[in-house]
């Protein structure tokens, strides 16, 4: 009756009224915010307490994934709980098309299609008042405007601030990724909603380029031990601390209104880290590339009196899951038939496991940050990649394999000894691909070495996403 319910909802637009108020839902989302960078996985560099207090009162996941390896995708994956091969969203918007390059990219998707159900339309479905506060980036640009279809407004948010990521040369001293300013806006959705269920959605730009913050908190992180090795960058240290505040003071806000005892709060980040600013290790790569770098990131979930407190899980786990996750916790079963991910509810609440094995990622794009354009699978310990370049093109490696149960950096390259397996995988990665809807590569007939490089028709300009 509530799946029904909330289909007639939908349709005639949020309502607010809920016989039993299930629990409130903050869920935090970083931006290339790398699996390394939080406390609760061993850096004794950056400082996370806040966040890993989430985790200490919580759960945290060893093995979580971002559907992709940049910004777009990833966020488009979360709201709807469908993979982005599904909706033909691989790379962040708008993207670069790389006129020159031997392969061509698949047709581009605008934004995140208005037909598309999102947590936020779910929850304001129920009667839980929406606030979204900060980065969005699924639109057709970031040009945000109130009450343009595509922003978050349409989206099912009532309360919104969009906010874009700063130029290279932003006053570092003036909130220039704009945390406090994110902060502010959810501590004053939490005042004015205390009363009521509510969704707080606030993904931070922390740690995204350009890197910006205070010079005192950088210097802060200058003077630390081993300030200088590739994993420890003293900047983004600085901007950690700052948004692990706001989070910090979410928390307590959350404590202020008795809140604490009936909110679940999420903590994850949209895809790895920038591996030319920070290494990674002890995974290899970083964003925008399918090695374990660019797609393992932390994700920490605290649920009082359901989720025990300090407690682990190895489940495969990815950003398609949270949609279906929710409408579980909400009792939600109308759901669109072509969701992709799993609900994570018997794992949060003790009372079984994920019924997954297998994960699968598309990105046919080169990007200037990445490795090559390529496709993905973890099926178990084993990951296989495989290069479009050599399937499509005959140029270099087809596909690589790995065991991250003995190697988690996947320096040694086993396909050459498991030909079975690899032609089982590549095989059942392409099925995935077809049964998705999976946009592919293809021959690029203005290929030009010379200018196989160039982003765009004019060899520049565009965002670097």
């Amino acid at each position: 009756m509530r799946g029904l319910w909330l289909l007639l909802a939908l349709a005639i637009g949020c309502v607010h009224a809920l016989a039993e108020p299930p629990a409130n839902l903050v869920f935090i989302v970083a931006d290339d915010l790398a699996w390394n960078q939080v406390g609760y996985h061993g850096t004794d560099f950056y400082e996370t307490p806040n966040i890993d207090a989430i985790a200490r009162e919580g759960m945290h996941f060893s093995n979580a994934y971002a559907a992709n390896p940049v910004c777009s995708p990833t966020r488009a994956s979360l709201m709807t709980g469908k993979n982005p091969a599904r909706l033909g969203i691989t790379d962040y918007i708008p993207g670069s098309p790389y006129p020159y390059a031997r392969l061509r990219r698949p047709s581009a998707v605008p934004g995140l299609a208005l037909e598309e159900v999102t947590i936020a339309e779910m929850m304001c479905g129920l009667g839980f008042a929406t606030g979204h506060f900060g980065k969005w980036h699924l639109n057709i640009d970031k040009h945000y405007a109130p009450d343009r279809l595509g922003d978050p407004a349409s989206q099912g948010f009532d309360d919104v601030l969009t906010s874009v990521k700063p130029e290279y040369e932003a006053d570092p001293s003036a909130d220039a990724h704009n945390a406090n300013e994110i902060t502010e806006r959810s501590l004053a959705f939490i005042d004015v909603n205390k009363d009521r269920p509510f969704f707080l959605y606030v993904p931070h730009h922390t740690v995204h380029r350009p890197l910006l913050e205070k010079p005192e908190l950088i210097a802060k992180y200058q003077a630390k031990p081993n300030s200088d090795t590739a994993i420890n960058n003293p900047v983004m240290g600085a901007m950690i601390e700052t948004m692990d505040i706001g989070i910090g003071r979410i928390l307590d806000r959350l404590q202020t209104h008795g809140l604490s005892e009936r909110t679940i709060v999420i903590f994850y980040s949209d895809n790895g880290g920038l591996e030319q600013l920070q290494s990674q290790a002890p995974f290899r790569g970083g964003k925008a590339m399918l090695w374990e770098g660019g797609l393992r990131v932390p994700l920490a979930v605290k649920w009082p009196g359901v989720v025990e407190a300090g407690t682990s899980s190895d489940a495969l786990v990815t950003s398609d899951d949270f949609f279906p996750t929710i409408a579980d916790i909400l009792g939600v079963t109308n759901l669109p038939t072509d969701i992709d991910g799993l609900s994570l509810l018997p794992v949060l609440n003790g009372s079984g496991r994920l019924d997954r094995t297998t994960l699968f990622f598309h990105y046919p794009h080169y990007h200037h940050l990445g490795y090559a354009p390529a496709g993905a699978m973890r099926q178990g310990n084993y990951k296989l990649i495989e290069w479009f370049e050599g399937t499509i093109a005959g140029i270099g490696p087809t596909a690589s394999l790995f065991d991250l149960g003995k190697d988690p950096g996947e320096a040694n390259d086993i396909a050459a000894a498991h030909p079975k397996l690899l032609r089982q995988m590549r095989a059942r990665l392409a099925t995935w691909r077809r049964t998705v809807g999976a946009g592919e590569m293809t021959i690029n007939p203005d290929f030009d070495p010379e200018r196989a490089h160039w982003r765009f028709i004019n060899g520049h300009g565009g965002d670097s996403r």
